[in-house]
């Protein structure tokens, strides 16, 4: 069993171009265009309506509001546009490595290819593994998601192609059931930090 440890005051996560948040109501539509893009979303079973979008992100602020950690909306600093999420989930469906808590991230297509997703998904490491002191974080992702697996790959997560896995909510035969499985250890992430990380820290 995976004991959920939380963090209060809720946590906010910032790196050196990312504000890792609480989600707002002006972030809905920009995650609905988002979640409406077949590109984005290739890798999912489908896109998503309005209102599974915006249940998703109202999913990711019980979760901060309960237990200080989640899903959490990401935003340029800069320019405080909102570009996706990043986060820590404990998935509900069968597998052999459950139960478990993993990382995972959906970001804009226009904010592809500058390595957002590393950037901010080593800020939700450092959380998990560092001070909420968990032993261990997966990822997984359909086997054809590339793009994905080289992100896990760069924040230092192992495939496991042991725990490699037909995802249950799929049917067999569908393109997307094989999953790969990563696995991150808390002693692994506090040897090999990435080098892009800039030490993120929480702050208010």
């Amino acid at each position: 069993m995976v004991n959920i440890p939380i963090l209060l005051p809720p946590a906010e996560l910032r790196t050196a171009r990312l504000l890792l948040r609480p989600w707002r109501p002006s972030d809905l539509e920009p995650f609905a265009a988002l979640n409406a893009d077949p590109s984005v979303m290739e890798h999912f079973p489908s896109t998503l309506s309005r209102a599974e979008s915006d249940a998703f992100a109202a999913a990711g602020n019980d979760a901060i509001a309960r237990q200080g950690w989640g899903r959490w909306a990401v935003e340029l600093q800069e320019i405080g546009e909102f570009i996706g999420f990043t986060g820590l989930h404990r998935p509900t469906f069968e597998a052999p490595f459950m139960p478990a808590v993993e990382i995972a991230w959906r970001l804009s297509r226009r904010a592809w290819g500058h390595g957002y997703a590393t950037e901010a998904a080593t800020a939700a490491l450092d959380l998990a593994l560092d001070r909420l002191g968990l032993d261990e974080v997966v990822s997984f992702t359909a086997t054809v998601n590339t793009r994905s697996s080289a992100v896990m790959e760069r924040l230092g997560m192992t495939h496991d192609s042991a725990g490699d896995f037909d995802h249950p909510v799929l049917p067999p035969g569908h393109r997307l059931r094989r999953h790969v499985l990563y696995r991150l250890t808390a002693a692994r992430w506090r040897d090999r930090r990435p080098a892009s990380s800039g030490h993120p820290g929480p702050s208010r």
